[in-house]
């Protein structure tokens, strides 16, 4: 492979778009917005500054990186001769679904067509297509530069050859790729939400403040950053889709999404992305945000 699009130029998109184009991959990334598209370039441009800084790779290399990237607002045009097409939009059942069958009819056949969602059925997303053995789960890890972590999910009519050329092309993005089944939330969410909704539980039922709680879990637990901040920093919004899909596709009461995080995506406080969630990000300080304002 040499040639990929990403779709999305959200934090998730233009990570992946960075780490390939890093590796000498082309790289088409799209979005439905100039706006969308100038904002993941600069995030690209910052991260790749940010490596040169740390002598991760040399200023000639940065800039080979961001020449190998080709913005489009006009999917076929993406798309046209690509390998490999990675979807990184909103985690939406429904928009996923859409913009797979659109890619089913605008990419060649031979092009494989991977998912970065974090909990929808591959299955699900390949029925969208005619091609479900090319369909497949690519789950990056955030921020994507940095996490050497890939899930790869097979969908159930995903081919033996798709899954080796993307466990592959993983690898050689110096990334460690492991394999999980196409169940909801796969094993990084299904694990991971439940002890952020636990958290969101502990803080309105008063067991502790946001930043004790934090500081329990990365002291205790050697956690690198604690499940509130961390919930912050996924963006609230997108853990409550996650624990959503977990709810109904599992069907276990301990799915349910805490009714705290329900009150404070729909109040639009989303994390890092909004300026506040658990914490208070005003003027680029991190402050947590007092018990009171969650009971």
């Amino acid at each position: 492979m040499k040639q990929c699009t990403v779709i999305g130029a959200g934090t998730m998109g233009n990570g992946i778009a960075h780490v390939f184009a890093s590796n000498g991959y082309d790289v088409a990334l799209y979005d439905l917005h100039q706006s969308s598209l100038d904002k993941g370039l600069a995030s690209i441009e910052k991260n790749l500054n940010r490596q040169v800084s740390k002598d991760l790779l040399t200023a000639s290399e940065a800039e080979a990186a961001h020449q190998r990237i080709h913005c489009h607002l006009n999917l076929s045009e993406a798309v046209k001769g690509s390998d490999i097409v990675i979807e990184a939009a909103t985690e939406n059942e429904a928009l996923k679904l859409s913009i797979f069958k659109e890619l089913d009819a605008l990419c060649d056949p031979e092009t494989i067509l991977a998912t970065n969602t974090s909990s929808i059925a591959i299955g699900k997303i390949a029925a969208a297509t005619q091609r479900a053995e090319k369909v497949i789960g690519m789950h990056f890890m955030n921020p994507v530069p940095v996490m050497k972590l890939v899930e790869i999910i097979r969908g159930y009519k995903t081919s033996d050859a798709t899954t080796d050329a993307v466990v592959a092309l993983a690898k050689s993005l110096g990334k460690s790729p492991v394999e999980c089944n196409d169940y909801p939330g796969f094993v990084a969410n299904r694990i991971l939400m439940p002890m952020i909704n636990e958290a969101i539980e502990a803080l309105q039922t008063g067991v502790a403040g946001v930043s004790e709680i934090d500081s329990i879990m990365k002291m205790g637990m050697a956690h690198p950053m604690g499940p509130l901040q961390l919930a912050d920093f996924i963006g609230l919004d997108v853990c409550l889709s996650i624990l959503q899909v977990l709810h109904s596709g599992l069907g276990q009461p301990k799915y349910a999404p805490n009714s705290l995080l329900v009150s404070m995506v729909t109040a639009g406080d989303l994390g890092v992305k909004s300026g506040r969630g658990f914490y208070d990000y005003a003027n680029g300080v991190k402050q947590p945000v007092v018990a009171p304002s969650f009971v």
